[in-house]
């Protein structure tokens, strides 16, 4: 039977087969057609009861028996059932409690719908992109090349681990000082998992390395205890760095970007990306793909991998200087880079996008955006 695709199931219709009453136990519509998936009863009188018949499948549009013979129409709670013939049709509960569900998922505040596009100016034609808020910046002429809701506030996740790094290393901490990963670090918030079990000791280096790589909360988490101070101070640092850069709507927290009252916006993420490719530990770790490290005291290995598809898979489109991602359930699906695509030096910044591979996806749109457009003077923001 048909997978994948939206069918609609028929029980007990009426119908005529070959001049003869028949009831279809069940029919299965599909592109306008339907298909009898199990046997049809005869119902007229000189047939014995309870004898069945098959019929092939093929009926034709409009016609819903081979003979031509139309089907009498059912009632409306037995016509049809939006459900596939290999499971059982959804009850009435199950039904409420999905919807109570799915209007939870999408209770959280968004901006408004990108369903539209970024109207291209001059090109008559619209750039799809998915993602809430979105900056791209030529560096060399430091221009806007797209840009919608830039100054929209919003949570930003691990984007967040960009400053927690540039905090650190503005610190000057010894790299190959020894961090022990403690019950500080688990993240009781949200509850995510980390391969770094309580215990783990790592240098300093390689904490840094995780938090930027693979966005490890845990390593973010260590990195605020260990610093002078303690975490305070740290979260303390991370504004004032902020603030010095002129990020004026962002705000932080958390070092690892749990929380969702890490906010900020585009533009101030464009300044946040520019500011960490200065620093060569930023511009390496985010842009290793991947990084085997020893746990528990050497007795097992882990493997790493980089959160950024274009950089794990070494895109050949893509020049990548900087990157981070980030998600959370509050922030969507983000992801930052200082990046060389299309023969152009660009800052992207993609914010709140809604699904996994969303960003990646409207990364690559606006590199083939920028390989067949001629840009006049920009986009118009939307």
């Amino acid at each position: 039977m048909l997978l994948g695709v939206a069918v609609l199931e028929i029980r007990n219709a009426e119908c005529v087969f070959g001049g003869t009453p028949v009831v279809l136990r069940r029919a299965i519509r599909f592109r306008r057609q339907y298909r009898i998936d199990l046997a049809i009863e005869v119902s007229q009188s000189q047939s014995s009861p309870g004898s069945f018949c098959r019929a092939k499948s093929g009926f034709s549009q409009g016609c819903h028996a081979p003979c031509g013979g139309k089907k009498k129409t059912p009632t409306k709670a037995k016509s049809a059932q939006r459900a596939s013939p290999h499971r059982p049709a959804v009850t009435s509960n199950a039904r409420k409690a999905r919807q109570r569900s799915i209007a939870r998922r999408h209770s959280r505040p968004r901006a408004s719908a990108p369903a539209a596009g970024a109207q291209l100016a001059g090109a008559g034609r619209a750039l799809q992109l998915q993602s809430t808020s979105v900056l791209v910046i030529d560096r060399e002429r430091n221009t806007v090349l797209l840009a919608r809701n830039p100054d929209e506030r919003s949570s930003i996740a691990s984007i967040t681990k960009l400053m927690t790094a540039m905090v650190t290393l503005d610190a000057r901490l010894p790299m190959e000082q020894t961090v022990t990963i403690s019950n500080e670090d688990i993240d009781r918030y949200k509850g995510t998992h980390s391969r770094l079990s309580v215990g783990t000791h790592l240098t300093r280096r390689d904490i840094l390395r995780l938090a930027l790589m693979s966005s490890e909360n845990r390593a973010a988490a260590a990195l605020a205890r260990t610093y002078p101070g303690g975490r305070a101070k740290f979260i303390d640092a991370m504004n004032s760095k902020a603030q010095a850069l002129g990020m004026r709507s962002t705000t932080f927290v958390d070092a690892a970007g749990l929380k969702p009252q890490n906010r900020s916006t585009a533009n101030d993420l464009a300044k946040m990306v520019q500011a960490a490719s200065n620093y060569a530990l930023i511009r390496e770790f985010t842009t290793t793909t991947g990084q085997t490290v020893s746990l528990r005291g050497g007795r097992s290995t882990e493997e790493f991998n980089n959160t950024n598809r274009l950089v794990r898979y070494k895109d050949p489109d893509w020049k990548i200087e900087v990157s981070k991602t980030g998600y959370t359930s509050e922030a969507g699906r983000c992801l930052v880079m200082q990046a060389r695509t299309a023969d152009r030096p660009l800052i992207l910044v993609l914010l709140d996008s809604p699904g996994k591979l969303t960003p990646i996806g409207d990364a690559n749109r606006v590199r083939r955006w920028l390989e067949t457009q001629r840009i006049g003077h920009g986009l118009a923001s939307k």
